[in-house]
């Protein structure tokens, strides 16, 4: 999946692609608690609700389409792969993320 992904102000929103089509995504987070929410939408079919918690760079949750569809996910830069840390990362316990970090994040893959 490619996923371009915007943070400003506390809401997100992007695009992108998948083996099932183009899609929108349209959400919030909370630079505070780093928890995101947020629906993806493809045109003319349906709806895919994510809920997620910042770690690192990344992003890892859940997803839902309905009750018995749904299951877990993790999100990460361009060039960063699963488990892999830049070198300004730390192993354990990040800080908060500033306005500035939330505002220019780069553009983000999924797993």
């Amino acid at each position: 999946m490619d996923l371009n992904l915007t943070f400003a102000e506390g809401a997100m929103s992007g695009d992108g692609n998948d083996d099932v089509g183009l899609f929108q995504v349209r959400g919030q987070y909370d630079a505070a608690s780093l928890e995101c929410n947020w629906t993806k939408t493809y045109p003319g079919s349906h709806d895919v609700h994510y809920r997620g918690f910042r770690e690192g760079k990344g992003i890892w949750g859940t997803w839902e389409i309905s009750e018995q569809s749904h299951g877990g996910f993790q999100i990460w830069p361009k060039g960063l792969g699963e488990g892999q840390q830049d070198q300004a990362g730390e192993a354990q316990e990040l800080p908060a993320e500033t306005e500035a970090e939330v505002a220019t994040p780069e553009p983000l893959v999924v797993a």
